[in-house]
C-alpha cells in the first residue's frame, strides 16, 4: 500500500490501494463494501449453470468471477471503483506471482500432533505445550527445519489481519507454480491454521477495511522478497504444485539405472543405494508424461542428496548431476522446472545431515 501514514491519518481510499497495487503489476478485483468477498456477479453470471469459461463480462470490463476479472487496466479500475467507492481490493495471487502464507489465530481445538504438520512426524520429545494456532505451528515448522520463523521475517510485506493473524507476501519462483490451500486440506496443506493464497485464489490488499477492521502493515516492508528456498521445498512436499505438464515427445529407450551412476560416482554405501532407490523412482517417471508425482518425487531425492551432502557421502557437484541426469530422463522437457526443484530440494536437505547407520 502507499507510504505508511501517522496513526491518526485516515487510511487511503481503496481507490488508491486499487492503483498502487495495480502499479506493482498485481491485478485487482473489487470486493463487497466492508467484507473479504468478491463484488457480486452480474444476474446472468449468478445462474448455477453459468461457469467462467468464455463468459462475456471480463471482456466487457465487468468483475464478474472474482478474482478471475482481476485486472491492472488503470481505466477499468477508475470505472470500477466510480462506481462504488466502498469497494474493498482483491489481489489475484497466481497473475501477481505471489505466494502468501496466511496464518491464523482462531481459537479452535488443538488436533493431535500428527494432524499439525502434514506429512511430517513430531517426536514425543518436543513439547506442544501452548500451541495454540497457525503461529506456532509455522514456528515449529521452520524449527524442525534449522529455519527462522517466517511470521519475524521483516525483509518482506507482512500484513496484520483484524482477526489477529498475519499475511506473510512472498514473490512466486517463476518456473514453480504454486496453488492455494487451506491449513485443513485434504489434498494440500502446510500446517494446522496456516493456509496458502497462490493460484487460483486471492488475497485482500493491505490498506484494505472490512467491517471488522484494517488490514495493516507490520514494519516498514512494502514489497515481497523471493519466497524462500526452504519454503518453496515444503510447498513442493505438501502437493502444492501444479500437475507437471505434458511432454511433447515419449522418452525413447529404458530409463538408465540410478544405481550405475551411483556406482560411476564411487558410492557403494547404504547411503548412496538409498539415494539410488529413490533416483530410480524419479527415472521411472519417464512412462508417462503426468500424474507419476514426478515433482515430489524429484523432491524427496534432492532432499536426501542434500543430506548426504551434508553428511560428507557425496559432493555438492556428484548430487546434482545424479539429480539432472534422473530428471532429465523422466522429463527432459521441462529443465527449468526440474532446475528449482532441485535445488529447493538440495538447499532444504543441507539443514538435516543424513547418516545412516549412525555414522557421526
Amino acid at each position: 500500500m502507499p507510504t505508511s501514514t501517522p496513526t491518526n491519518t485516515p487510511p487511503a481510499s481503496p481507490l488508491t490501494v486499487a492503483r498502487w497495487c495495480a502499479a506493482q503489476g498485481w491485478p485487482v478485483h473489487p470486493l463487497t463494501p466492508g467484507s473479504k468477498l468478491p463484488a457480486a456477479n452480474c444476474a446472468i453470471c449468478t445462474t448455477r449453470s453459468h461457469t467462467a469459461t468464455n463468459c462475456p463480462c471480463r471482456g466487457a470490463g465487468r468483475w464478474c468471477h472474482g478474482f478471475l476479472a482481476a485486472t491492472t487496466d488503470p481505466a477499468v479500475i477508475d470505472a470500477w471503483w466510480a462506481l462504488d467507492p466502498a469497494f474493498g481490493v482483491g489481489i489475484a495471487c497466481g497473475p501477481a506471482g505471489l505466494v502468501v502464507i496466511d496464518v491464523d489465530a482462531h481459537q479452535q481445538a488443538v488436533p493431535e500432533r500428527d494432524r499439525l504438520l502434514p506429512g511430517i512426524s513430531i517426536p514425543d520429545t518436543v513439547d506442544l505445550t501452548g500451541l495454540a494456532n497457525g503461529f506456532h505451528t509455522l514456528a515449529l515448522l521452520a524449527a524442525l527445519r534449522g529455519q527462522p520463523d517466517p511470521s519475524h521475517d521483516s525483509g518482506t510485506l507482512r500484513v496484520r489481519t483484524p482477526s489477529g493473524g498475519t499475511h506473510i507476501w512472498y514473490r512466486a519462483h517463476p518456473h514453480l507454480p504454486i496453488r492455494s490451500s487451506s491449513g485443513s486440506g485434504k489434498t494440500r496443506a502446510l500446517a494446522w491454521q496456516v493456509d496458502v493464497r497462490a493460484q487460483g485464489g486471492y488475497i485482500i490488499a493491505p490498506g484494505t477495511t472490512t467491517t471488522a477492521g484494517t488490514y495493516t502493515p507490520i514494519g516498514q516492508t512494502r514489497t515481497p522478497a523471493p519466497l524462500p528456498t526452504w519454503l518453496a521445498a515444503e510447498l513442493l512436499r505438501t502437493h502444492h504444485t501444479d500437475p507437471p505438464a505434458p511432454a511433447t515427445a515419449a522418452p525413447q529407450g529404458p530409463p538408465p539405472r540410478a544405481r550405475q551412476a551411483i556406482a560411476a560416482a564411487g558410492g557403494r554405501s547404504p547411503a548412496h543405494s538409498m539415494l539410488a532407490g529413490l533416483l530410480d523412482d524419479v527415472a521411472a517417471c519417464s512412462t508417462a508424461a503426468e500424474g507419476t508425482g514426478f515433482s515430489e518425487k524429484l523432491n524427496r531425492a534432492a532432499f536426501t542428496a542434500g543430506g548426504l551432502v551434508a553428511g560428507g557421502y557425496l559432493t555438492e557437484d556428484q548430487a546434482e548431476d545424479l539429480l539432472r541426469q534422473a530428471a532429465a530422463t523422466a522429463r527432459p522437457h521441462q529443465h527449468r522446472r526440474s532446475e528449482t526443484i532441485i535445488r529447493a530440494g538440495l538447499a532444504a536437505g543441507t539443514r538435516s545431515p543424513l547418516h545412516p547407520r549412525g555414522r557421526a
